[in-house]
């Protein structure tokens, strides 16, 4: 809170600022791998279920671009992996139990 009084004044002391600019300098590339990795994981794991390769998440380090390519990479290619089957509708037997064949002579 100090520093941040320093700066509001008319004559900034240039001590200060420099601290705070390496502050912010180190804080920075922390919060950017931060945010890539909030990105990166949930990728992995989409493109390993899509049946793509999964280092295709490390498109990711590149925060904008390579996000988007990676986006149209997975909405227009043909993923390599069946649907799940789906439970089919099966209707209701018969009341009462029907024979399932009249006996042959």
């Amino acid at each position: 809170m100090h520093s941040v009084a320093l700066l509001l004044q008319n004559q900034p002391d240039p001590e200060a600022v420099k601290r705070i600019a390496m502050a912010v300098m180190a804080i920075i590339p922390i919060l950017m791998a931060i945010g890539i990795a909030i990105v990166m994981v949930p990728c992995w794991f989409i493109l390993k279920k899509a049946g793509f390769s999964p280092w295709l998440a490390l498109l990711c380090i590149i925060p904008s671009l390579g996000t988007l390519v990676l986006l149209y990479i997975l909405a227009f290619s043909e993923w390599k992996v069946l649907p799940a089957p789906g439970a089919m509708w099966q209707g209701q037997p018969p009341y009462p139990p029907q024979a399932p064949f009249p006996p042959q002579a």
